[in-house]
């Protein structure tokens, strides 16, 4: 979420013709078993033009919901940054969602919210990495676009996974949650070579607030790179504030 009533996600978790009908955003939710966050309907879900398939350019999305939900402590506003802001290689983020734990294995009930700390790869690193033992794919071929980022490790170890899409890859700043990434695509869970990709939310700033005029866009100097392995587990309840989750399900 970016505002009371706009929520960021990925254009291909939307099958065209898209009815808002078919739609509730479930905001602040930690375990889906146990109903605790706040339904919303949705009024309008709008995808970027540049948007064609899975894994193309332009895979963002937003959705306006109903009404304008109150803040609490559980639902909270993310900050998107100006298009200007460089994320660095490096720079230790966090990736929320329900999705698989490996790559088939869907979470256990409760379903509690899972997160995994990630570092941020450089652009023209991670299209080497997805070049590696890929013989299918030309030199001169260009794999990670111009509006994506990725953040994992060469090896694999941790990653999204299938049922993550949408989802945010947030940074911290001086104790603000900036929303660097919208989970988009990848060669599986976890495999070496092939790190998480992700939507970069600063090439699609104005686009944003072309829709939400009256939100502020967050400037900010990224600090130098945490470099601290990330583990995966069960997202801390106290984080859940900071970091605004909210679970888009179709009705169908």
């Amino acid at each position: 979420m970016v505002d009371s009533q706009w929520i960021v996600s990925a254009a291909h978790c939307f099958v065209q013709p898209i009815s808002t009908s078919d739609f509730l955003v479930n905001l602040g939710a930690y375990q889906l078993s146990v109903p605790t966050g706040i339904l919303s309907t949705v009024s309008a879900i709008y995808i970027h033009p540049i948007y064609t398939h899975p894994g193309s350019s332009g895979d963002i999305a937003l959705v306006k919901l109903s009404q304008p939900v109150p803040y609490t402590d559980y639902v909270m506003p993310i900050c998107v940054p100006t298009q200007d802001l460089q994320f660095p290689a490096g720079l230790s983020c966090y990736v929320t969602g329900w999705g698989s734990i490996q790559e088939g294995v869907s979470l256990p009930s409760p379903q509690t919210l899972q997160m995994v700390q990630l570092p941020i790869i450089d652009r023209a690193a991670c299209d080497a990495l997805y070049h590696t033992n890929n013989p299918t794919l030309g030199v001169n071929t260009t794999v990670i676009q111009w509006d994506m980022i990725c953040a994992g490790y060469p090896n694999g170890r941790q990653d999204a996974c299938q049922g993550d899409s949408g989802g945010p890859l947030a940074c911290q700043w001086d104790g603000s949650w900036l929303l660097a990434g919208v989970v988009s695509w990848g060669f599986g869970c976890a495999i070496p070579n092939r790190p998480g990709v992700y939507t970069r939310v600063t090439a699609y700033s104005d686009w944003i607030q072309q829709y939400i005029p009256q939100f502020q866009q967050t400037p900010a100097i990224i600090v130098p790179p945490d470099t601290t392995n990330g583990s995966v587990g069960p997202s801390p309840f106290l984080i859940l504030p900071l970091i605004l989750l909210a679970l888009l399900t179709s009705k169908l």
